[in-house]
């Protein structure tokens, strides 16, 4: 058969309509002549109803979508647990953030580079972490009393085009960085403005012994040209000290963007420090046991 024949099976569970047997037969065949078992090969999650043709794509799409885990009020009760470990809630401080050696290593060069400086970007799988340690990162901030003000734009609806949502610009970060800064003033509105204040801004901050942290979560829906921008509020000085650090975390679609092969972003990129926060996988064990 051909590779697109062999795609839909594998991807999208569809088969051709004719000798469908004659063909799970054939694989069943070649995989247990490879050592594969194959008693469970061709098991598919369904809903219950009847699949047909028509209605392939929707329980594809339906499948990807996995509803909230929870433990079972059984599970909790034979365990003598009496709150979920793995809710969200469940985390109430530092003494609760799971590390690894990866993990320590992002912990720690996100806390450096929001009080020395730096442009990187933390990229992972979605539950790898990423939230956790930016929670850390703030929490950190404020246990050390660290001179660090931490700037995080709204990215509510962000998407990186305006046909699907509200894309994150440039004039956004900017008032971010201005309100959070100098909350007293009054954001200028002219075309110009708004920038010439925020490097003022940062600068009477800065000589007042203050250092300052841009955080952009969700980063991998920034558009190109906000990325692009990014480089030039990386860039702001007071002397020889950079004014502002950059921070971007994101899932792997941000890497993508961030490629060397992008020549759209290469400035950013020249610039950028990636750091890539791995899956739980080999310490799975040590994982469930701190949980627990």
């Amino acid at each position: 058969m051909s590779e697109a024949t062999l795609a839909q099976i594998v991807n999208h569970n569809q088969w051709r309509r004719t000798n469908t047997g004659e063909i799970r037969q054939r694989l069943t065949d070649f995989l247990s002549a490879n050592g594969i078992e194959t008693l469970s090969s061709f098991d598919a999650v369904q809903d219950g109803t009847s699949r047909t043709a028509d209605t392939t794509d929707f329980k594809t799409e339906a499948n990807m979508l996995l509803k909230k885990q929870v433990l079972l009020q059984e599970t909790k009760k034979a365990f003598g647990l009496f709150r979920d470990p793995f809710a969200d809630d469940a985390m109430q401080g530092a003494e609760d953030v799971f590390t690894t050696p990866d993990i320590r290593y992002v912990r720690e060069a996100l806390y450096q580079t929001a009080k020395h400086g730096g442009f990187m970007a933390v990229i992972g799988e979605s539950g790898a972490g990423k939230s956790t340690l930016r929670r850390d990162l703030i929490d950190r901030v404020n246990r050390k009393n660290a001179p660090v003000i931490v700037i995080e734009p709204y990215i509510i609806a962000m998407e990186d085009n305006d046909v699907k949502g509200k894309t994150l610009k440039a004039a956004s970060i900017a008032e971010a960085i201005i309100s959070t800064t100098a909350p007293l003033e009054n954001i200028k509105r002219s075309q110009k403005a708004p920038y010439r204040q925020l490097h003022r801004v940062l600068k009477d901050s800065s000589n007042a012994g203050y250092n300052h942290v841009l955080v952009i979560e969700e980063a991998h829906s920034l558009p190109i040209p906000t990325l692009k921008h990014l480089k030039r509020f990386f860039e702001l000085e007071n002397g020889f000290k950079k004014l502002l650090s950059i921070v971007l975390i994101g899932q792997l679609e941000l890497a993508t963007k961030l490629s060397e092969r992008n020549m759209d972003v290469r400035e950013v990129v020249q610039r950028c420090e990636i750091v890539g926060l791995p899956a739980l996988n080999n310490n799975l064990e040590e994982f469930l046991t701190f949980k627990l």
